[in-house]
């Protein structure tokens, strides 16, 4: 896990473009922030309490009925755990001084900005790779996902007794084609307020008491498959040990300034039942 969620990126920056007598309005590549971490169950990891989180998952005890006057016998609790490592994701630059020196602009603001967006993105990408790690499962490779195949999920979650609400989080060309399905001519009234709702807005905002989220961090790969998920949020942990932090260090030799923008965090499946992914077709 450790190798997986340390990304450490350098490079150097000119950003020679932004040395001119008038620099218009910084614009920034879109990334999507992260959605994920406010569905999931969050833990403080405190400082110096070591970095490996220990989350204790307690089974359900079964209550019986007892006549009069009898005496209780005990009743075995049993418990397992789920263990979170904390490690560090990362990226890094170096400014030039003549960028610093001859812009405008604040760069390093900017810097910090980008730096900023492209650790919450990574956060996402590693709290959604735990929806393949759920063992229930509905739809299939290069099928478009239905309806009837959320309801399915949602069955399965009740039946688990999973504690709502429920959540569901699907790559923005899997929710396209539910979003043609209920706004189809053929549909008839069968979901008029979604189809309404989906017509005006292209947003459909629950299903099956699911409340849906689109994410383009859900990876598609070489077949055009992604794997989204519907889930309670006692399904998936993040353990946070230190907020996104954006730091500078002059370096002298270079001319430059060095940005560094690092986080620490781990994430891991909590209750395997209170969680069901949804494998389907991401293209148009």
């Amino acid at each position: 896990m450790a190798d997986e969620i340390k990304t450490i990126i350098s490079g150097t920056s000119s950003l020679d473009h932004l040395v001119s007598n008038i620099v218009a309005e910084a614009q920034f590549v879109a990334q999507e922030q992260s959605i994920m971490r406010n569905l999931v169950k969050n833990f403080t990891v405190p400082a110096n309490s070591g970095k490996v989180l220990q989350v204790p998952i307690y089974g359900n005890p079964t209550a019986g009925s007892v006549a009069e006057a009898d005496d209780l016998s005990p009743n075995a609790i049993t418990s397992s755990e789920a263990l979170i490592t904390l490690s560090e994701i990362g990226l890094m630059t170096n400014v030039s001084d003549m960028a610093l020196n001859h812009s405008s602009q604040n760069v390093i603001a900017d810097v910090g900005r980008l730096f900023g967006t492209a650790i919450a993105k990574k956060m996402d990408q590693l709290l959604i790779a735990n929806f393949a790690n759920f063992s229930e499962g509905q739809g299939s490779a290069a099928q478009e996902l239905t309806v009837d195949e959320m309801f399915k999920a949602v069955a399965k979650l009740s039946t688990a007794a999973a504690p709502g609400p429920y959540y569901g989080v699907f790559h923005p060309k899997v929710m396209y084609q539910i979003k043609k399905g209920l706004t189809n001519t053929f549909a008839g009234d069968r979901y008029s307020e979604l189809a309404n709702e989906a017509m005006r807005t292209g947003y459909v905002g629950t299903i099956a008491g699911v409340q849906i989220f689109e994410s383009s961090n859900i990876t598609v790969d070489g077949s055009d498959d992604s794997v989204g998920a519907i889930f309670s949020r006692d399904a998936i942990a993040m353990a946070m040990g230190s907020e996104i932090k954006i730091e500078t260090q002059r370096d002298v030799s270079a001319r430059a300034t060095e940005v560094v923008g690092v986080a620490t965090f781990g994430t891991a499946e909590l209750h395997d039942s209170y969680g069901v992914k949804l494998t389907a077709d991401s293209a148009l």
